[in-house]
């Protein structure tokens, strides 16, 4: 049998690692160079990340502007859609105020009188119900936003500037006015 020798400690072996670690001094300058042409190219795309999330930010806060712009736009033309048929009615309305102020006596024990009454009551509580209601100027001090002044009466000092009179009466839709009272206004003497 052939007798076998054993083989030397690795310590002993010859070895190649000068060539080799040659070799990798030789890559590194090109995986420098990959290094920072990679550490460029996320530099890059971090801000191309950081434009798109802006472009997106902006067009996300100009959607929602828009939603609102459009839902303020359609309630706007609900209310003003509202506000000329109101404005119709609002003659009517005066006509049977008119009416019930100028009835005669003999006639206000009459059902035909309390069913005039029922349906003026049912035009009020019509109007009430889409926001309708009336400006209270009697006693009041004039506002020409509320009031518009079509006479004037001499009075004292303590009425002057106040409304005397409320000739026809204004109203408002929710919070604007969609028609003034006239009024008769005191001035001082």
């Amino acid at each position: 049998m052939e007798e076998q020798y054993p083989q030397p400690p690795a310590a002993e072996q010859p070895t190649t690692e000068p060539a080799e670690q040659a070799a990798p001094a030789a890559e590194q300058p090109s995986d420098a160079a990959q290094v920072a042409e990679l550490q460029a190219r996320v530099q890059q795309l971090e801000q191309e990340v950081a434009q798109y999330k802006d472009q997106f930010l902006r067009a996300a806060a100009d959607l929602k502007n828009y939603r609102r712009r459009t839902e303020e736009e359609r309630a706007s033309l609900i209310r003003n859609a509202t506000a000329g048929l109101i404005m119709k009615l609002l003659p009517i309305l005066d006509d049977f105020d008119l009416a019930m102020q100028h009835a005669p006596d003999e006639i206000r024990d009459h059902p035909w009188f309390a069913g005039i009454v029922g349906v003026q009551r049912k035009l009020q509580l019509v109007l009430e119900s889409e926001g309708v209601k009336p400006i209270e100027a009697l006693g009041q001090p004039f506002d020409p936003n509320y009031h518009d002044a079509v006479m004037h009466e001499d009075v004292g000092p303590e009425q002057a500037g106040k409304v005397l009179e409320d000739l026809r009466r204004g109203y408002m839709l929710h919070d604007r006015v969609i028609r003034p009272s006239m009024v008769k206004v005191g001035q001082e003497r």
